[in-house]
């Protein structure tokens, strides 16, 4: 099939969430100048530089009780945010958090989650996640969008302390086969990295072909 973005795709629903897959998940904890802390997960998520570290998400819509989505607002107020990444066995825990509820409904309260202080930032982090990465505004930036009433806005930020479980780190490395990252596919479906392997770029190989 061919079709047009500026036209109707004449599937069921839109399968451009599901061509672009599998995409990890920011678990996204901020707290307001309040001290109202809110928790969300983004499957528009991903790691965009390394040196610095550079993180991106975007938001899409609004509130349900109208204005800004609570992760937004709070991350404009304050410049500050932690990215807790979503694992197979928080998976029911993250989609409790994704319910869209009022703006007084705490979300660690609602998934069964535990948050705890981050070290640089305010916004604590969830507990029981394996990886947190505390994170400072870098930019917000407004996307295009086909309707004025549904704003879709990216936020970058970059992480300026990283936390990983040693449950998860063998041999100095981070093991996969431990870790059970989540991810997003298209429509209701996710996968878990459960399966790993490796391979060597041809420079890499020809290196250490060269080096024996």
């Amino acid at each position: 099939m061919f079709y047009k973005t500026s036209d109707h795709h004449g599937m069921k629903h839109n399968p451009f969430k599901a061509l672009v897959s599998p995409r990890p998940i920011g678990w996204i904890s901020t707290q307001s100048t309040d001290g109202e802390l809110n928790l969300a997960p983004f499957s528009f998520f991903n790691a965009m530089a390394e040196s610095p570290p550079v993180l991106a998400m975007a938001f899409t819509g609004n509130h349900i009780e109208g204005g800004a989505k609570d992760s937004l607002s709070n991350i404009r107020e304050t410049g500050e945010f932690v990215v807790n990444m979503v694992t197979y066995e928080l998976r029911d825990a993250m989609n409790a958090s994704s319910e869209m509820v009022g703006r007084a409904v705490n979300e660690f309260e609602l998934a069964g989650l535990t948050p705890v202080p981050s070290e640089i930032v305010k916004p604590p982090r969830v507990k029981e996640s394996p990886v947190n990465m505390e994170c400072k505004l870098l930019q917000v930036i407004d996307l295009p969008t086909s309707n004025p009433e549904v704003p879709n806005i990216m936020v970058l930020g970059q992480a300026h302390a990283i936390h990983i479980s040693d449950d998860i780190i063998t041999d100095g490395m981070v093991d996969m086969s431990k870790y059970h990252p989540l991810a997003r596919l298209g429509y209701r479906d996710y996968t878990a990295v459960m399966d790993v392997f490796s391979l060597d770029r041809p420079d890499q190989a020809r290196q250490d072909r060269t080096h024996r």
